[in-house]
């Protein structure tokens, strides 16, 4: 597997997926679309989710973060906010701006937070 996704930059699926929220870059496995130039937090942030998608070889990816998405909505009757509570996210986000992150990463760090 790809340890460092493809990222494409000005690339128009991030407006064709913003359904519920407004996506600025998203991964899919191995591909990191962004609607402009990608910079340092949102690359980190975006490779982070690669990694994710990798420890739980793709497909429990997108079903973990499904179910936590649901989960959230349920929870919080809020879609921003389920959105910020998957735990992929939480960890993404918590440490998009931490500069060696990638680095000294624990694999499977997701699974220590909660929706």
């Amino acid at each position: 597997m790809l340890k460092e996704p493809i990222f494409v930059e000005n690339s128009k699926v991030p407006g064709m997926l913003s359904w519920v929220i407004k996506i600025w870059a998203i991964t899919l496995f191995p591909f990191v679309f962004c609607r402009g130039e990608i910079n340092e937090s949102t690359r980190r942030h975006e490779t982070i989710h690669h990694k994710q998608y990798i420890e739980t070889l793709v497909i429990g990816f997108l079903l973990i973060y499904l179910i936590d998405w649901i989960h959230g909505l349920i929870k919080y009757r809020n879609g921003a906010l389920a959105y910020r509570r998957i735990r992929f996210e939480q960890e993404a986000y918590d440490y998009q701006k931490t500069q060696n992150y990638l680095e000294q990463r624990i694999p499977f760090k997701w699974t220590q937070y909660r929706v």
